[in-house]
């Protein structure tokens, strides 16, 4: 019964081949459009490969192949019939409630058991401390190295939506710094949610689980089993929801073309790009002069991270690396007690890939609706995004979930997060990479500040 249900070594070939000569054709269909005057031959092109991308697709699971197949459907439909393209927005605005729907609970339920789960607060004791002080510097630095790398490469320019105003800014919809402290802090918090006003719904679960960590087992149990709960629920709710996602990005790139175009693929390969330039810039001007610093034998600890990371791009995820990550530090000396802490810890408040990439998308955001960000926006956005970020790592597309609450708070509208996606899974294997590593680093630096030595 069991090889009924699963293809064949033969099927998956053949789905492989298909996937791969549907892909050829489309790319050679855009790369002879501009060549061959009449434009029928490389449209026929385009269509079979997308029918043989479908075919290919028809056996597969994966969310994300999906994902790229709807991309490249949306903006073939957008380029050829820009009315049908402009229609199928409603596909894309139904997404985007759906994913709003999601925020508040899952972020409560995420960081409340995130802080709370680790028991008391007062007994992680010195350990603790040091740990969360690195971690809050170093996603920081990640954060403004996001907004650093955007503002230079300015890629989300080219997708600008016609209908914004360029000169727009979201300055002057920014509180005072006065008012913003007294903002940040709930007075109701059902208020809050249902405003969607998810910073102070961040604030309130922050303190709710730092609270919720000092009371007595017997008290604190039942409260964090329901959260734990909540979290679990609202994982397989964005599972749920996350399957209707090749339907809103195809809406959404089909709609972006059919207004600006097949330009509009420019800027998502400036934002890989722009991604994938900036981690690479974070791991030499960050981590490795904090390992440096630390003094940790550098080729013993590359030696030691090499398979978890690899682990980490391949599969673009985390947690199927936090088994190997754990054992391998512990090889390479540090404290099983350390281990034990920092890392799972790290995968609720360190994610440096994640922090990198949050930032950067979400002035992407701002960039292609053509809204002007000052520097006190961008510092508003990398404080929210610190809050914000934390305990959701886990969920599957949380870039989606947390850049979708960030753009409703700063007034950005959230069609280009949709286009985003279309390319996103090309930048998690990276940043989900640099998760990995960054955790690892951790373990070793608390650890070296423990006390540890390296022969």
């Amino acid at each position: 019964m069991n090889s009924k249900l699963k293809p064949s070594p033969h099927s998956r070939s053949r789905t492989a081949t298909l996937a791969a000569i549907g892909t050829a054709l489309f790319g050679a269909g855009i790369a002879t459009t501009p060549l061959i005057a009449n434009h029928f031959l490389p449209l026929v092109f385009r269509w079979i490969g997308l029918v043989l991308l479908a075919a290919g697709g028809i056996r597969k699971r994966s969310l994300t192949y999906w994902i790229f197949f709807a991309m490249l459907a949306g903006g073939e439909i957008g380029f050829d019939h820009p009315p049908l393209g402009d229609h199928l927005r409603f596909l894309s605005d139904i997404f985007l409630r759906l994913i709003k729907m999601i925020v508040a609970p899952l972020i409560f339920g995420s960081l409340v058991s995130g802080i709370a789960g680790h028991g008391d607060v007062r007994s992680l004791g010195r350990i603790g401390l040091k740990t969360f002080v690195y971690f809050e510097l170093v996603t920081t630095a990640a954060l403004f190295i996001g907004v650093g790398a955007i503002d230079i490469s300015r890629a989300g320019v080219g997708l600008r939506a016609p209908q914004v105003a360029v000169t727009a800014s979201v300055a002057s919809s920014l509180p005072s710094f006065s008012d913003f402290l007294i903002q940040i802090f709930p007075e109701n918090i059902a208020k809050s949610v249902a405003e969607g006003q998810i910073l102070q719904v961040a604030v309130f679960s922050v303190l709710f689980g730092i609270a919720l960590s000092l009371v007595p087992d017997n008290t604190r149990g039942p409260l964090l089993n329901f959260c734990k709960s909540l979290t679990t629920t609202m994982f397989f709710f964005t599972n749920m929801v996350m399957y209707f996602a090749p339907f809103g990005v195809g809406a959404a790139m089909a709609y972006t073309v059919s207004h600006l175009g097949t330009g509009a693929l420019v800027p998502l390969a400036k934002l890989v790009a722009t991604a994938y330039g900036a981690i690479l810039f974070f791991i030499f001007a960050v981590l490795l002069p904090v390992a440096m610093s630390a003094r940790l034998p550098l080729r013993r600890f590359v030696r030691a991270i090499a398979e978890p990371v690899s682990i980490a791009f391949g599969t673009s995820t985390s947690e199927a690396a936090l088994p190997r990550a754990m054992e391998q530090m512990e090889s390479f000396g540090v404290a099983r007690e350390i281990v034990a802490f920092v890392i799972p810890a790290g995968y609720s408040f360190n994610m440096d890939g994640s922090a990198l990439y949050l930032a950067l998308a979400s002035i992407f955001v701002a960039q292609a609706a053509g809204i002007h960000m000052t520097w006190s926006a961008q510092l508003f956005m990398v404080f929210t995004l610190m809050l914000m970020s934390k305990g959701v790592a886990g969920v599957p597309r949380a870039v989606l979930v947390v850049l979708t609450a960030t753009a409703a708070m700063l007034h950005l509208p959230a069609e280009p997060i949709l286009v985003i996606l279309g390319v996103d899974a090309l930048i998690d294997m990276g940043r989900t990479a640099l998760n990995v590593l960054g955790n690892c680093l951790a373990s070793a630096v608390v650890a070296r500040w423990e006390g540890t030595s390296w022969q």
